[in-house]
């Protein structure tokens, strides 16, 4: 081993050469450390840099990789190539079920979504919460600009925003499938086209398409982070969430204010309101309010260390009801006013309640709260041993 400041180095193969290499994601992608130029690679931002550039590469092309998550896997066949499968994945209807579903979520997956610059406004002060579209950290560990990162909705030349957070469990999550959301006409979606595949629309990676169950809002595990993704591939932490203070934390130094401008967040600390969606856990025969740590971390939520029981079962809980006839999730209040969200939005439903397009996939209104029908508290329990 050899170490560059405080990383340490390995050796690895890539495209029949070597080159040290440092790990990345758990594993799901290496930054490859380069003498010279060579195709897709950046300049080294690091001052005093032993190599001048470096190369951003996944797993799967790296001989001997073992990531956390597991890599998806193509069936073999002497009429299936990667070429083949990536062709399928971008054809409504094509067959691509076998490579899917070995995109599998476990306790601990590392999610990302990203977002906009008022998106994350809405993380940081408004108790936004992970929703709708997103995707596993393994399967676009390598793609770290924000040229790269641009056929996923996002398009900022100077910097990408995301959430990254880490999976309770397979319970929250769905394949990118909403059949009334494919059919809408362009002018009533936002972002890329949602191509029913459970794939990103892409004409280059083949990267599996998460939305979260019934387009519910998550509770924020212990940790999760706001990031920042530059041109050159750095990768800035600029928040991490404390939930036992219900605020964001801030990272990020002053070297990276010009990152914390556009989102207005120059603050150390930054509180959260209360939100819809919790997590509650069972202790001793009482529920309370709980906090999750996977993938094997998950207790009462409490400010004091002795106070952190462990739970016996765990679940989030959520606040639904029906307007107009259409079944929508609670996700927001203000005075006597409810902000409803689509389970299953299709061209009927949205415009029944005048819905409008949140983010992609995602399609919200305001209610009058006098007028929700059937409003309950659902239940969706996590499996906690594995």
């Amino acid at each position: 081993m050899t170490l560059v400041g405080e990383a340490a180095q390995r050796t690895v193969t890539f495209a029949g050469k070597q080159y040290p290499a440092e790990e990345l994601a758990r594993g799901a992608a290496y930054e490859l450390y380069l003498d010279g130029p060579e195709p897709g690679a950046l300049p080294n931002p690091r001052p005093g840099a032993r190599h001048p550039f470096r190369m951003f590469v996944h797993s799967s092309e790296v001989p001997g990789a073992e990531p956390f998550d597991a890599p998806l896997t193509i069936p073999l066949s002497r009429t299936m190539s990667w070429e083949g499968v990536q062709r399928l994945s971008q054809t409504p209807g094509g067959d691509v079920r076998a490579v899917r579903e070995s995109a599998t979520i476990k306790p601990g997956t590392r999610m990302i979504k990203p977002l906009s610059t008022s998106q994350v406004g809405a993380y940081l002060r408004q108790g936004a919460l992970p929703h709708g579209c997103c995707y596993r950290e393994h399967d676009i560990a390598h793609l770290r600009t924000p040229a790269d990162l641009r056929f996923l909705g996002v398009d900022d030349e100077d910097a990408v925003y995301a959430l990254r957070w880490r999976a309770i469990g397979p319970e929250d999550y769905e394949i990118a499938r909403l059949p009334g959301v494919m059919e809408l006409p362009p002018h009533e979606r936002v972002g890329p086209p949602l191509l029913g595949t459970g794939f990103a629309p892409s004409n280059k990676h083949l990267v599996p398409e998460f939305v979260t169950a019934d387009l519910a809002e998550l509770p924020l595990p212990a940790f999760s982070e706001l990031i920042a993704y530059l041109p050159d591939g750095t990768e800035v932490t600029l928040f991490h969430f404390v939930p036992e203070q219900k605020a964001w934390s801030r990272m990020a130094g002053p070297q990276w204010r010009r990152l914390l401008a556009p989102i207005d967040a120059d603050q150390e600390f930054i509180p959260v309101p209360d939100t819809f969606a919790r997590l509650v856990g069972c202790y001793q025969g009482e529920v309370q309010e709980a906090v999750a740590d996977p993938p094997g971390e998950y207790r009462l939520l409490a400010k004091t260390r002795a106070a952190r029981y462990p739970v016996e079962s765990l679940a989030r809980r959520d606040v639904r009801g029906r307007w107009r006839g259409v079944d929508v999730l609670i996700v927001g209040a203000e005075n006597d006013w409810l902000r409803v969200r689509l389970i299953r939005p299709d061209s009927d439903s949205i415009v029944r309640i005048g819905a409008r397009p949140a983010e992609r996939c995602v399609y919200e209104a305001w209610a009058p709260g006098s007028e929700l029908t059937d409003v309950r508290e659902h239940q969706t329990p996590y499996r906690l041993s594995w």
